[in-house]
C-alpha cells in the first residue's frame, strides 16, 4: 500500500496527517475548521483515500493558517506516497453536478506547479469560513503536490455547492490519476522518464 505520514509543526499550526491511496474512504478529521472537516471528509470519500488530520492552529486570528498548513500537508502526503509515480494513470478528470451547480476538475500529476482557478463563488462567507481559503488551499496543494490542476464551474448559485462540488471533482479525478494502470505498472507515464 502506498501511505504517507505528515508532521508539521510552525508558530501558526500543528498538524498530523496520514494518508492511504488504496483505501475505503475511511477518514478521522479534526482540523478546528468545521467546513474544512466537510470538505476534507467530501475528498477522503469520494477519492476512496483513507485520511486522518489533525490540526491545533491559531482560530483565533482567523482559519487563514489552518487552511493553507493542511492544504501543505495534504500535498507532502500524496508526494511522499506517489514516490517516482510509477505505473500511475497520471491523468484525472472529473465532472460532478451538485444541484445547481457544476464543477469540473482536469488535472496532470506532471511534477510541475500550475493552478488554474476558475471558480466564482458569490458570498465572502460560508458559516463561518471565508470562501477565498479555498484558493490557498488549492494554491498550497498544487505547490506541495506539483501538478497541473485545472477547476472550473460550468453552473452554480449557492457557494456551499460550488465548494462542494469543486472538493468532490477533486478527490474523484485525484482517485483516477493516482491509480496504478497494470498495463504500465512499471514504467514511468512520461516520455521523458521521469515525473
Amino acid at each position: 500500500m502506498r501511505t504517507a505520514t505528515i508532521n508539521r509543526k510552525t508558530a501558526e499550526t500543528d498538524i498530523s496527517l496520514s494518508l492511504a491511496l488504496e483505501g475505503t474512504g475511511k477518514h478521522n478529521i479534526d482540523t478546528g475548521c468545521g467546513f474544512l472537516d466537510h470538505m476534507l471528509t467530501l475528498f477522503a470519500v469520494h477519492g476512496r483515500f483513507n485520511l486522518d488530520v489533525r490540526c491545533i492552529g491559531d482560530t483565533h486570528v482567523d482559519d487563514h493558517h489552518t487552511v493553507e498548513d493542511v492544504g501543505i500537508c495534504l500535498g507532502e502526503a500524496f508526494t511522499k506516497a506517489l514516490a517516482d509515480k510509477k505505473g500511475i494513470t497520471r491523468y484525472g478528470f472529473m465532472a460532478v453536478a451538485m444541484d445547481e451547480a457544476l464543477l469540473l476538475c482536469a488535472l496532470d500529476i506532471s511534477g510541475r506547479a500550475s493552478l488554474n482557478y476558475g471558480l466564482r463563488v458569490p458570498t465572502q462567507k460560508v458559516g463561518t469560513f471565508d470562501t477565498e481559503l479555498t484558493l490557498e488551499f488549492f494554491e498550497a496543494f498544487v505547490r506541495a503536490c506539483p501538478m497541473s490542476l485545472h477547476l472550473k464551474q460550468e453552473a452554480g448559485k449557492n457557494s456551499h455547492h460550488i465548494i462542494e462540488g469543486a472538493f468532490k471533482a477533486f478527490g474523484r479525478a485525484m482517485k483516477i490519476a493516482v491509480k496504478i494502470d497494470e498495463q504500465t505498472k512499471d514504467e514511468i507515464p512520461s516520455s521523458k522518464g521521469v515525473l
